[in-house]
């Protein structure tokens, strides 16, 4: 068996209270979907990359779209830190891009410029 993203049983029952009721078929495995959820963001991987045993990757991904739609993982997410409390230490991130210098001339015109005849 492959080294499989499993939370353990008392971080799954943590959000299991905000997972949306199921209305008329029964839904695929929550637990899985969620697994395979977090191990697709969590090494950055495409959906269809991720492996079979959470389900199909449509599944996964339908799934991450549409509760994230409904706002299930802002609520799981809120609720996770109210329990851990006030932070000792923030930490403000300083990155930045350096543009190339063609980059700002897209703005005039779109993504492309219009077409402009020669003057021979």
């Amino acid at each position: 068996m492959r080294d499989l993203f499993l939370l353990s049983q008392e971080k799954l029952a943590k959000m299991e209270p905000y997972f949306p009721l199921a209305h008329g078929v029964p839904r695929v495995d929550d637990r899985r979907v969620v697994f395979g959820i977090i191990f697709v963001i969590k090494n950055g991987l495409r959906w269809r990359d991720a492996p079979p045993e959470y389900g199909p990757d449509q599944t996964l991904f339908n799934r991450f779209i549409r509760w994230g739609r409904l706002g299930v993982f802002d609520r799981i997410l809120s609720s996770l830190i109210i329990q851990v409390g006030e932070p000792e230490t923030l930490i403000i991130d300083a990155t930045h891009l350096k543009a190339d210098r063609v980059a700002g001339s897209q703005t005039k015109w779109g993504c492309s410029p219009p077409y402009l005849p020669h003057k021979w």
